[in-house]
Formats: structure tokens, sequence, C-alpha cells
């Protein structure tokens, strides 16, 4: 695992890869240096990061700091005639106590959206893969100090369970989560919310499974067309040492072990099955295909 992380899906924005016939490209929110990486994967072996620093560093880990590399980005898919976006991000102006890394940012991510060829009247479907701040922020926008659905046409797909784990306990009452407050209940006043569980068909190209552990409701969307698989993971991996390493979980899952024996699981099928790896928080190719490599797993080659 030696070649460099490069292609066609670097970059803020980038020209778009065909897998069948469907559309890929990315637009990134933003990249920068996130938590120690002794914190953020705990139990991983140092060794496990510093025998791996020819290909890590500089995309996925520096290695003076020790902090892990990381991106938010969003995934858009033109499938069958429709724009489908999977993730949305931080957003602008967001209050987040419990993530002040994520708060008062004021990112040109729309304009970036707006030179992919994607007007949020575009968008027919928002697909957040799990309900946390870093993939639902764009959700929503402030219009005159009230958040509004940043997509006005599109239906917003969202797992139940997550729904239900971060929102409100009764009918009458609010979330106390302020991710919840302003990125997704705006959504569901608009009535343009969808919850699904177990699996959800979007078209012949794309299908939702539930892939828990990180969270409740966490999923991952995989796309079949002609020879070509891929798998959009979410935060089923964080940095490429758990492609590596699959049974250590990140700090930020609700069931470690429940997130690592569904990583297992999800790498197993992508390594039996070509299927291209797709993780949201990935720099340089952002994405990777994977091969067994005794109980464990290898990165074959980037994408390109």
């Amino acid at each position: 695992m030696n070649e460099r992380a490069s292609g066609s899906l670097a970059g803020p924005t980038n020209e778009p890869m065909m897998l069948g016939d469907v559309e890929v490209l990315r637009v990134v929110e933003l990249e920068a240096p996130f938590l120690p990486a002794a914190a953020l994967v705990p139990g991983m072996p140092e060794q496990r990061w510093r025998e791996n620093a020819e290909w890590l560093a500089p995309d996925f880990w520096d290695p003076e700091s020790g902090r892990v590399m990381a991106a938010v980005q969003t995934w858009v898919l033109r499938s069958e005639g429709r724009t489908v976006l999977v993730d949305t991000g931080v957003g602008n102006g967001r209050v987040r106590p419990h993530a002040p890394h994520f708060a008062d940012l004021d990112t040109d991510f729309l304009a970036r959206l707006a030179s992919a060829g994607v007007r949020p009247e575009d968008v027919d479907i928002v697909v957040n893969t799990h309900l946390h701040a870093d993939h639902v922020g764009w959700n929503t926008r402030d219009e005159g100090g009230n958040w509004v659905p940043t997509f006005p046409r599109a239906t917003y797909l969202m797992p139940a369970a997550d729904h239900a784990h971060f929102g409100p306990r009764g009918a009458d009452e609010e979330s106390s989560d302020p991710v919840f407050a302003d990125s997704v209940a705006p959504v569901d006043r608009a009535g343009q919310t969808q919850l699904w569980s177990g699996t959800h068909r979007i078209d012949r190209h794309l299908t939702l499974e539930a892939a828990p552990g990180h969270t409740p409701g966490s999923s991952v969307l995989r796309l079949a067309s002609g020879a070509d698989r891929a798998v959009f993971v979410g935060d089923l991996l964080h940095t490429p040492v758990q492609i590596l390493e699959p049974g250590h979980s990140s700090c930020l899952c609700v069931d470690p072990r429940e997130a690592a024996a569904t990583r297992v699981r999800v790498l197993g099928r992508a390594a039996d099955e070509r299927e291209l790896v797709v993780p949201a928080h990935f720099r340089g190719a952002g994405a990777a295909e994977v091969r067994r490599e005794g109980g464990k797993f290898a990165v074959s080659r980037w994408a390109a």
C-alpha cells in the first residue's frame, strides 16, 4: 500500500467520475487537522501509524502533531435524471457547544456546489448517512433569523433510528440537541423528511442499508450500475488505519463493538465484490478499493 492518494476525486470540486451510468463528484466544505490519532481511535497501536507514515502523510495523518487530517465533504450523485447529495457537512453560523471547531463557520460551500453545477433548487434527494453535526449542517440555512431547508425541492432521507435517538422524546417537546434543532427539525416542519429503516431503494442504482454502531441509525449507500460498484460508508471509517485494523472504532461511536462488527462486514463485502469504498472524511483520493489480508484488510488502490 504505497500508492499516493491522487486522482479525479481530489480537490474542493472536481471533474465527475462515472460509475456505470451514475456520475459522482465531491464538493469539499473544509479540510483541517482533527483530533490526535490516539484520541480519535483509542486503542490503536501507535506503531500502526508510524509504520505506515509514508502513505498516511500528509493526506490522512500529520506525524509532527500526531493529528488525523480530515475533510468534511458532500458527494454529489447524478442518477436516473436526479441529483442526490450524500451528507451536507457542517453549515454556517451554527451554535455547537460540544464541537467548537464546527461553530460559527462561514464557508463558501454553496458557491462550490454551484461551481459543480448544482443549485439548491436542483437537488432532488438529500441522504444523511447519520445525524451528526458534520453530516446535516447544510440541510438548512439561515433566512431572516430562521432556519429553513437549503434544498427546497428535495426529499431528505434520514435514518429513523437516528431521528428517534437525537430527536424530542415526546410529540409536544423540542429536542435538546442543537444539531437536531437547527438542521433536522426545520426539515421536518417543512414536510421534506422521509424516515427509513432496514433498507431503502432510491432507484435502480442506489440503495441505503442500515449500518449501526457509529450511531444507532448509521447507514451506508450502495451504488451498483453496470459492472461498477461503490459503497459510501459515512463514518464507518475516519482514517485508513481502520481498514488495516477494523476492530478499532472511533471515540465518536455510540457502540464501538457494534461499529467494529459493521465495519468488518461492510469491508468484507467491498473486498469480495470489488466495491469502491467511499468514506465521508478521507482527503486525497477520497476513495479506495480494498482487499482481504488475513482477517483484516488493506488498500489495493486509490480511486483514480
